[in-house]
């Protein structure tokens, strides 16, 4: 059954049967019960599309992911989800595979199914991509950083200071040459945490050595090529990696080379992933507040969707902090911090 069956069966027009679906406060209590008992006995549903065109609301967003086989991605994706499920909104989900022409893409499809809005995660895209969208009134809001995208809504964690808090433990636990193998994305996350670990060490009197620097693949096999080389150039006391997948790479080839984690070599990663607590030895990390993340992102892009006005106004940046976990991997004897 259809709209203008239920307005003939329920003899009203189909206007009337649109406001009670749309609007039943509009439509006397009579009419309304019997529309509505037409519908129920009818197990009829609205054509969300056509409701949307008409109110000009589709009740949908877009969330564009970079690698859907990163569970730090799904993470922030549930976070954006929880507050979308909130708000009766459905969630179009992109994955980009890391690659700004699929994500260019995707944001003309998204626009094309007259979504309300979009969040893009660490986005690979330049700023001008995003403005036209933006002033033809669908709103962006971006979680993680982009260098190159500056006045939009955004949500962003503080990895240089997680970083800095990381390496510092490691000098407190008498660890005196230190290695960082940072990943290739996220590009500004992971740059912004290399400047924090040759800070730190200046600031301690402790040389930044080139061959204790390396850049690696975000992924376990990057950590363990990473640190191959790294080791066969002379092995730092301790090695900082900038994700936890290095990490768990770094940890088995220290391993494979016939050494101990953290008597020989310690580790720490970055993410706090499920995974950290469930190595051996449990992995020393930098916790990241992944789901607030998305649950920040959403709730500034809904501010924008509800309240157009918002468009213009000056961007919302908002920062969240990292926390340390400290596990046996980093050869702290205490632990405290150790998450069992």
């Amino acid at each position: 059954m259809n709209i203008k069956q239920i307005a003939k069966a329920a003899g009203v027009s189909v206007a009337t049967v649109s406001r009670v679906l749309n609007h039943p406060e509009n439509v006397a209590p009579k009419t309304r019960e019997k529309i509505q008992k037409i519908i129920e006995d009818a197990e009829y549903k609205p054509n969300w599309f056509a409701q949307g065109l008409n109110f000009n609301r589709t009740k949908t967003i877009g969330l564009i992911i970079p690698h859907i086989l990163n569970s730090t991605y799904m993470e922030i994706a549930k976070g954006v989800e929880d507050v979308a499920l909130q708000k009766g909104y459905t969630t179009f989900m992109c994955n980009v595979e890391k690659n700004s022409r699929i994500e260019s893409e995707y944001i003309e499809q998204l626009l094309t199914r007259k979504v309300d809005g979009i969040i893009l995660m660490f986005s690979f895209l330049q700023e001008e991509n995003l403005k036209a969208v933006q002033q033809d009134g669908v709103p962006i809001v971006l979680i993680g950083e982009n260098k190159d995208i500056k006045g939009f809504n955004s949500v962003r964690v503080d990895c240089k200071a997680g970083a800095e808090g990381m390496i510092r433990n490691f000098i407190e636990y008498g660890h005196k040459s230190i290695g960082i193998l940072y990943g290739n994305d996220p590009e500004q996350e992971s740059h912004d945490m290399l400047e924090g670990y040759k800070e730190v060490l200046e600031e301690n009197g402790i040389a930044v050595e080139d061959k204790y620097i390396k850049a690696v693949d975000n992924t376990i096999e990057g950590g363990y090529l990473g640190a191959k080389k790294m080791v066969a150039d002379g092995p730092p006391r301790a090695i900082f990696a900038t994700s936890d997948d290095i990490a768990y790479g770094v940890m088995d080839a220290i391993k494979d080379m016939g050494m101990k984690v953290p008597d020989d070599v310690a580790v720490a990663g970055f993410g706090n992933a499920r995974m950290s607590n469930l190595v051996e030895p449990k992995l020393t990390t930098v916790e990241l507040p992944f789901h607030k993340m998305g649950i920040y992102g959403a709730r500034l892009l809904f501010d924008l969707i509800e309240d157009e006005d918002k468009i213009n106004e000056k961007p919302r940046h908002i920062t969240l902090q990292t926390k340390p976990r400290i596990r046996k991997s980093c050869g702290h004897k205490e632990r405290i911090g150790e998450m069992f």
